[in-house]
């Protein structure tokens, strides 16, 4: 069974209701340029979401100290990194606490060349392939999965970009044994932050069948 990480989360009321749906990843974006970006007042509550759920800090270039602050302050068990950072920035903070999940983003189209991702296997936990934009994620928008039979590596991946609903049935028929885990986001919103738990019950049954 893929694992499920639910993402953007950012008002208080809906990261509760999202929590008892135990997904095993819930993802809090500190991204200034997001319009789901978290408050301080509802990233408090990250520390109280169950311990079994891996809360995931998502960051874009951000000054690494800033990120450690984070993973520090709200107890974070993964970072999500969509930007531009080296592999140096990845080694220094998975040894900078222990257990912490690196995974690290990387914007797919026809033109991507996985070569790159080579540097970054001893660094990180998991890559993530999303649709690429200017945007950095959250576009709504999938890409061809079809490229992903041009990564060669062993690395386990999450699967983001647009997934909806009714790509269920086509997830469920991927037979790659490196998918890892599902990342879904804005089609699962009723507006920007604000998640459908509704729709999220459905295709975590649906994925079930």
């Amino acid at each position: 069974m893929l694992k499920l990480k639910v993402c953007g989360m950012r008002l208080a009321a809906n990261i509760a209701t999202v929590a008892e749906l135990q997904p095993d990843y819930m993802g809090f974006i500190f991204y200034e340029g997001s319009p789901r970006l978290i408050s301080e007042v509802s990233a408090e509550l990250i520390k109280y979401i169950p311990a079994e759920i891996k809360t995931t800090g998502v960051f874009v270039d951000e000054a690494i100290e800033k990120v450690k602050q984070k993973v520090a302050a709200y107890q974070l068990k993964a970072v999500q990194l969509h930007g531009k950072e080296s592999v140096e920035y990845c080694n220094d903070l998975r040894s900078s606490f222990s257990g912490l999940e690196v995974i690290k983003a990387f914007g797919v189209d026809e033109n991507f060349d996985f070569s790159v991702l080579d540097a970054y296997a001893n660094a990180v936990d998991y890559f993530l392939f999303d649709t690429k934009t200017k945007a950095h994620g959250g576009s709504g928008k999938t890409f061809s999965w079809r490229l992903l039979d041009k990564y060669k590596g062993t690395k386990p991946y999450f699967l983001s970009g647009g997934i909806d609903l009714e790509h269920a049935p086509e997830i469920k028929k991927i037979t790659d044994a490196r998918l890892y885990a599902l990342d879904i986001n804005s089609k699962f919103e009723l507006e920007p932050g604000l998640k459908d738990t509704e729709k999220i019950k459905t295709f975590t049954n649906e994925m079930k069948k």
